[in-house]
């Protein structure tokens, strides 16, 4: 990569993108046009007119990104508003972020709060925290741990756990949160609920633990259901 050294700014600055060695906003900064940079640093409050691509990306402050972002890592401590897709090989959300296009990594760990316009694809996506997907959530592994309201559209999986937290701690939480998974379409091999509300649940191997309200359960292997949950119907297929 060829770079133009690094791109620093502290205090209050505006300035054209280009490629950089590493990005980093400390104070208020605006970027008015694309960054291609090794390391992307947001500790501020950052806007980015443009695209970004790095290999390196954490937000640890506030930032507006009106294009699409392109990363090896990307970190979110803070808060990311990102206008289009995002694309990265690991993606973590501590903070809040809101992606107005739809999201492709290998794993993604939401530990905060994420909100995903378009489709949600991952090989690995865990979440302990609450999220909002407005299409289709897809990996091969999905483990969600409920801690807070969490959607989407459908999901899809060939392991998908969803656990509510110890009672003791769910009752708390409850108390002032909402809790629970909601989807229309929940399909995939091995199945395990707990707290979520759907329309299908289709699988091999089914298991539906408390709390849970669902109007239709296929299944082609096993299937359990605990007598706290809700399931209006039930077939072998």
């Amino acid at each position: 990569m060829k770079t133009l050294g690094n791109l620093i700014i502290n205090g209050v600055g505006s300035v054209n993108g280009g490629t950089f060695n590493k990005v980093e906003i400390n104070g208020k900064g605006t970027v008015n046009s694309d960054i291609e940079c090794e390391k992307f640093y947001c500790n501020g409050t950052g806007t980015v007119h443009g695209n970004v691509k790095t290999e390196k990306g954490k937000i640890s402050g506030a930032a507006k990104i009106h294009g699409a972002v392109k990363a090896d890592s990307l970190n979110v401590n803070g808060s990311a508003s990102i206008s289009e897709a995002v694309l990265s090989r690991k993606l973590e959300v501590a903070g809040s972020s809101s992606i107005g296009g739809s999201v492709k990594s290998d794993e993604m760990v939401v530990d905060g709060k994420a909100k995903i316009a378009g489709d949600c694809e991952a090989e690995v996506f865990r979440a302990e925290g609450a999220f909002k997907i407005d299409g289709l959530l897809n990996a091969e592994t999905i483990d969600i741990k409920l801690f807070g309201e969490s959607k989407a559209k459908e999901i899809g999986g060939r392991k998908i756990k969803v656990a509510q937290h110890r009672e003791s701690l769910f009752k708390l939480i409850k108390s002032l949160f909402p809790l629970k998974l909601e989807a229309e379409l929940i399909e995939g091999d091995d199945i395990e609920l707990e707290g979520t509300t759907a329309l299908v649940v289709r699988g091999k191997n089914v298991k539906i633990g408390k709390n849970c309200e669902i109007g239709l359960v296929e299944y082609s292997g096993e299937y359990e259901c605990s007598p706290d949950s809700e399931v209006k119907e039930s077939r072998l297929i």
